[in-house]
């Protein structure tokens, strides 16, 4: 909480939210009765990739999950994977990006085991999420795993009751209108179109301008549609925004405050700081960083994994496959 009294904007940590998230997974690794594996592989010389690294090593071992790093040779990164997909007592693989930097990352990203792909980048998961299919069966069990910064984005959300619970899963965000500004392919643009698929109006903002991802009138449709609104930019629909969510990676970039509706949320994800200080004057809430959620999510995704594999190991009785279950009535991600 801002402990200016000035101003009535509460400033939201992201290690308050992230606490109730371990909770969630606590409960769900004490039914589990193992610890499941995190294999991490670092095949870059990033310092923050490092710094990445070991704070998921001390959360996995501070929340009950093992933790094992391999340090390679980015040409040595395609036969790691491999190596940990065919290792039973790996149960999660998560590759820290970038490797090389270019399109040679997707293929590491598809190469990934969908069983073992905690980041939710795989093909299978990618194409779930877009489609609004949240579940790998019919009968509902097995869920899809999400990115995990769009899912810890919605984590938020969920914790400062933008999402409606009195409403249907999938239909939670209905009414409200978000602006995303970022519209990368690894977090902004599958932002929008979660945020569209639960109901929300989003608009999507980068330098090349406007787009509008949405469900229709009524939220009638299955999944959300994309719109470019000609001509448009930030000043257009910044005003009329409930929630701001900001990820810009430069440090330069700062949202100009002056555009904000009065008492709307702000979220930077950005490991830059893309509010300004005055952010606190017109917003109701601030989160200025969302790290220990998407840790946490990160977590709670791993734990998901072996969930479905535990419910795959139950009904491999059952020859028929499922791959859909989409729209408002599922139950959330």
């Amino acid at each position: 909480m801002s402990k200016d009294s000035s101003t009535p904007c509460k400033v939201i940590l992201a290690g308050t939210i992230a606490k109730g998230i371990l909770s969630e997974v606590q409960t769900g690794l004490s039914k589990l009765g193992r610890k499941p594996h995190l294999l991490g592989i670092l095949a870059n010389a990033d310092p923050a990739a490092k710094v990445y690294a070991d704070w998921t090593e001390r959360t996995c071992k501070e929340n009950g999950f093992e933790y094992s790093l391999k340090v390679v040779d980015k040409d040595d990164a395609e036969d790691t994977i491999i190596a940990g997909n065919n290792d039973a007592a790996v149960d999660g693989i998560m590759v820290y990006y970038p490797v090389f930097n270019n399109r040679q990352d997707q293929y590491l990203q598809q190469i990934v085991d969908v069983s073992k792909d905690v980041e939710g980048l795989s093909h299978q998961y990618i194409f779930n999420m877009y489609q609004n299919i949240r579940f790998l069966d019919d009968e509902q069990v097995m869920k899809s795993i999400l990115p995990c910064t769009p899912l810890a984005v919605i984590k938020i959300l969920e914790y400062l009751h933008i999402y409606n619970p009195i409403l249907p899963y999938g239909n939670r965000l209905f009414g409200r209108t978000i602006c995303v500004v970022n519209r990368s392919e690894v977090v902004g643009r599958p932002l929008a179109a979660l945020l569209a698929n639960d109901g929300a109006s989003v608009y999507s903002v980068d330098v090349t301008g406007v787009q509008q991802f949405t469900r229709g009138e009524g939220i009638r449709k299955r999944k959300h549609e994309v719109h470019e609104k000609e001509g448009w930019e930030l000043e257009n629909c910044a005003h009329m925004c409930d929630v701001v969510i900001t990820g810009v990676p430069g440090d330069k970039y700062k949202f100009p405050t002056h555009l904000l509706k009065e008492g709307a949320v702000c979220i930077n994800f950005s490991s830059e700081k893309n509010f300004p200080p005055e952010v606190k004057e017109r917003a109701s809430i601030y989160v200025p960083a969302i790290g220990k959620v998407t840790i946490s999510v990160l977590l709670r995704n791993l734990l998901r994994i072996v969930q479905n594999k535990e419910a795959l190991k139950a009904k491999s009785h059952d020859p028929s496959e499922g791959t859909t279950q989409t729209n408002g009535d599922t139950t959330s991600s």
